[in-house]
């Protein structure tokens, strides 16, 4: 019987494939959304993927994300740095900082000042140079994206192919000179600014003037000390708000899923893909039952029952929709490669798959309802009908 259904399956092609398209169409667009979406949650976070040597984010209580960026005086380091069960405690310099290009425009690029001594928060991958150039007098470190993009300087013709940064360039911040030492390579941010590492003290200088410049104080545990205990004994001590590396993400996350509209707009993106595949599919199934149901009457009359049936159909929703979500998902995964490396975010764990095929069975069993209620009230007599 399975080979039966199989066959009245793939008997009327158009309807065969009309299926399977509506449920890729639905899988890909499902997928692609979901993967976009969670890239783009990622990047918000990118930041503190890199820098992902400290245990313990400390900072003012009152920052909301990641970027949010509310100054601390220099001698709260001091005070955390004296609470019990602390390892190392060093300062980093966050902020946005306008850079002056050769050709006279502007650029705001993300200024990271590490600690000095230490340089702990230094990007992982170097492409050129090394992070202990950044002791060199007025050395930065330039991340790849923006030194290739929107610091690169401008083509000597209109039109021209631009002229990417490299080591021993210059490039002026806030009327202060700054030599490149070296390129790296870091995880891309949500605001997409080009990155500059430099060491605290100088970053602090590039700065405009103000009383309070220590952005975040990253803290390592000692050895068998439990990081949540040390986040309270922390903000116990000094009254500051600390986080681990992970409650610092999540934190990002829940204010960007909160404020703004981004989980909306591909949740929308989302329930239309399942609508549409639900619909494609659903509409076209049915009918197939129904140009099929004397062909059903003839086996019920010649006594196949009714759970025979239901097998049957419940074996040809599993095959469109097994194909369907492989040519979906595939489909989702080569544009995913396709636009690696690209401004584009797209970060496909195997958890949505695992979603994506949950919301193409749903789609299944909803067609494969629509059928069975009418092969269920099925007479034989039908078959001997002119």
């Amino acid at each position: 019987m399975n080979y039966v259904a199989i066959k009245m399956l793939v008997g009327d092609r158009a309807k065969y494939l009309g299926i399977i398209m509506g449920l890729a169409f639905a899988s890909f667009l499902i997928t692609e959304q979901m993967a976009i979406f969670t890239g783009i949650m990622t990047r918000t976070f990118g930041f503190l993927t890199d820098t992902a040597l400290a245990d313990i984010w400390v900072m003012d209580p009152k920052v909301q994300f990641v970027d949010d960026i509310k100054p601390l005086q220099d001698m709260q380091l001091y005070r955390v740095r004296g609470v019990e069960g602390v390892e190392w405690a060093v300062p980093l310099y966050k902020g946005l900082i306008k850079a002056k290009l050769a050709n006279g425009t502007f650029q705001t690029v993300n200024v990271i000042g590490l600690d000095d001594s230490t340089l702990i928060g230094a990007p992982y991958k170097m492409i050129e140079g090394q992070t202990a150039d950044l002791r060199r007098s007025e050395g930065v470190i330039v991340d790849i994206v923006g030194a290739t993009g929107k610091l690169a300087k401008p083509a000597s013709t209109p039109g021209g192919k631009r002229t990417p940064l490299k080591v021993g360039d210059t490039i002026e911040l806030n009327d202060h000179r700054a030599t490149v030492v070296g390129i790296c390579m870091v995880s891309r941010t949500f605001q997409s600014q080009p990155v500059v590492y430099t060491t605290y003290s100088r970053a602090t200088t590039f700065a405009p003037r103000e009383r309070k410049l220590l952005s975040f104080i990253m803290v390592k545990a000692k050895a068998g000390e439990d990081i949540k205990t040390l986040s309270e004994r922390i903000r116990r001590v000094t009254g500051l708000a600390a986080y681990s590396q992970d409650g610092f993400k999540d934190l990002t996350v829940n204010y960007y899923l909160k404020y703004t509209g981004i989980p909306i707009n591909f949740g929308m993106a989302v329930i239309l893909g399942f609508i549409v595949g639900t619909a494609i599919a659903g509409q076209t199934f049915y009918s197939f039952t129904l140009e099929n149901l004397k062909h059903f009457g003839t086996l019920k009359a010649m006594g196949a029952t009714n759970r025979t049936l239901l097998g049957m159909i419940i074996l040809q929703a599993l095959i469109v929709g097994s194909i369907g979500y492989g040519l979906g998902v595939g489909a989702a995964t080569l544009f995913g490669r396709l636009v690696t490396g690209s401004e584009l975010a797209f970060r496909l764990p195997w958890q949505l798959l695992a979603i994506t095929a949950v919301a193409i069975t749903v789609i299944c069993v909803f067609a494969a309802l629509l059928s069975i209620r009418k092969v269920m009230k099925l007479e034989p007599a039908v078959v001997f009908k002119s």
